[in-house]
């Protein structure tokens, strides 16, 4: 959608984990003067560090930064809370007559900022984690066909490997007996500033990104992961939540648990992760108005290429 330069764009940075999004939307902030608004789902929890990326005060580069480190991670933050929050921090940027940029790796979180999610019941965590098993166990087309069951209407708009809010119906129906479509069979309002959400998608060469996965989930490892787990753990952090339930953290926790090696939770996280950078840009396919960049966030062509796209005019 092109509108008029007098507009203001909110700009989006997404992408597969690793993909250098954090180095990419601080570069694009200071030229444009802009704040970052967190789009990462893991990023917005406090004490869990090592495994999450968040960018140190050097890499912020003076940059203001929003919903970052700041929820706890036993508390059930979902998607829609997300949203809540980030528009909020939009208009607040805005009003300091700021650019708003998003940067994150989190698709579903993108899609309910520009399409609300319908407003149901808090989340479940021992029925999420029930659901959550069967998808590991049987797939998303298990989940996917135990949707079409109990809402079929639900089922007929979704994609099967849409898990998430797949998840999310499924959770709705089994807690009120009530399907989305029974309570909320039109979608909450989209919000003004959608219309001027341009989104950027880095898409490096596969075989390097997954090399810079290997690395930088060993080099966590070394870090200290496996103790910075056993703190969280001793200090009242749930391994059933969703922030012990992430890439890295919940392989470390079933190694403590002696349910797997020091050496399986390793190799295994790597697969995890690259499997999910895969997701991530499958996901991002799915997403209507996006331009590709194919590169690295912190490679300078990629940085030029931005500038002069942002600068050609305010939705591209």
């Amino acid at each position: 959608m092109i509108c008029s330069s007098k507009q203001q764009a909110v700009y989006a940075i997404v992408g597969p984990t690793a993909s250098g999004k954090t180095a990419l939307g601080v570069s694009l902030a200071l030229a444009i003067g802009g704040e970052v608004i967190n789009c990462d789902s893991v990023q917005i929890y406090k004490k869990i560090q090592i495994a999450t990326a968040k960018p140190s005060e050097d890499e912020k580069r003076g940059v203001p930064h929003h919903l970052i480190d700041y929820v706890d991670p036993n508390i059930s933050y979902t998607a829609a809370d997300w949203a809540k929050d980030a528009a909020k921090s939009i208009a607040e940027i805005e009003s300091r007559r700021k650019t708003a940029i998003l940067v994150g790796g989190s698709g579903f979180y993108l899609r309910t900022l520009r399409r609300p999610l319908f407003d149901g019941p808090k989340t479940d965590d021992r029925l999420r984690k029930k659901l959550g098993a069967i998808k590991e166990k049987k797939g998303s087309e298990h989940l996917h066909k135990l949707l079409r069951k109990f809402d079929p209407d639900s089922a007929d708009k979704l994609f099967p490997r849409d898990y998430v809010r797949v998840i999310r119906a499924l959770e709705v129906y089994f807690q009120t007996g009530k399907t989305i479509s029974e309570q909320q069979p039109e979608r909450a309002e989209v919000p003004e500033f959608a219309g001027r959400l341009q989104i950027f998608v880095l898409n490096p060469p596969r075989d390097e990104l997954y090399a810079k996965i290997n690395r930088r989930t060993e080099h966590h490892f070394a870090a200290g992961l496996v103790d910075e787990v056993k703190h969280l753990l001793e200090s009242g952090v749930k391994d059933t939540g969703r922030a012990l339930g992430s890439h890295g953290y919940r392989r470390v926790c079933e190694s403590l648990r002696a349910e797997r090696s020091l050496e399986s939770a390793v190799e295994k996280t790597k697969q995890d992760i690259r499997n999910y950078a895969k997701r991530q840009l499958t996901w991002f396919r799915r997403e209507e108005g996006v331009i590709w960049l194919g590169g690295f966030g912190d490679e300078p062509e990629i940085n030029d290429l931005l500038l002069e796209l942002v600068r050609g005019r305010a939705i591209i």
